[in-house]
Formats: C-alpha cells, structure tokens, sequence
C-alpha cells in the first residue's frame, strides 16, 4: 500500500466532506510547480532581465559578439538598430536583439 492509503485508512483525513483528502491530493501539485518555478521559471527570468540590461546600456566603442558569432565594436546606437563595425571600412547594421553580450578582454583570450 502507499502512503496516502494507509493514511487514509487511519482515519487521518476523515473530515467533514473530505476536504482534507482532496486537500492532501493537490498538495503534490503545488509542490511540483513551486520545484519547476524555481528550478525553470525563476533563472530564466534573471536571465531576460540581465540580458535586457546589457542590450540598453550598449554604448559606442563597446565591443560585442552577435548572435551569429561576429565580433565587432559599435559605432553608432539607434533605438532598435546598433551599428558595428566588423572590420576596416566595413560597417554592419544589427538589431539590438541580435547582441548576446559585450566582449571583455577576459573572455576575449
């Protein structure tokens, strides 16, 4: 027999109406989602508001990789568009939402 069973037969959730038993039944879905809320939801979460953090406070003269793998340094920073420049005399405009991070000498090396 499981848990629930046995505890039931013991006369534990005998209440008025059974209250206490269905009570008991949805306790492990609470439980569940509460686990994939801070295991899934809550990250992600920080994720997208670091991330929207780095998109707004890009600046000229950063240095960044898009999402397609090209590094470059902005030129110029528009509302939804950064400029980049990706090599001598070769300009490129890119959406904003195409930057996934500002390149340090760190993580340059």
């Amino acid at each position: 027999m499981n848990a629930i069973a046995l505890l039931q037969s013991a006369g534990l959730f005998q209440t008025a109406g059974g209250a206490g038993a269905a009570l008991f039944q949805f306790l492990p879905i609470v439980a569940i989602g509460a686990v994939f809320y801070f295991l899934v939801i809550a990250p992600a979460n920080k994720q997208r508001k670091k991330t929207q953090e780095m998109i707004g406070s890009l600046k000229k003269g950063d240095r960044v990789l898009t999402t397609g793998g090209i590094y470059g340094t902005i030129q110029g920073v528009e509302a939804d568009v950064v400029y980049l420049k990706i090599a001598e005399n070769v300009k490129v405009k890119v959406a904003r939402s195409a930057i996934s991070g500002v390149v340090t000498e760190e993580t340059e090396s």
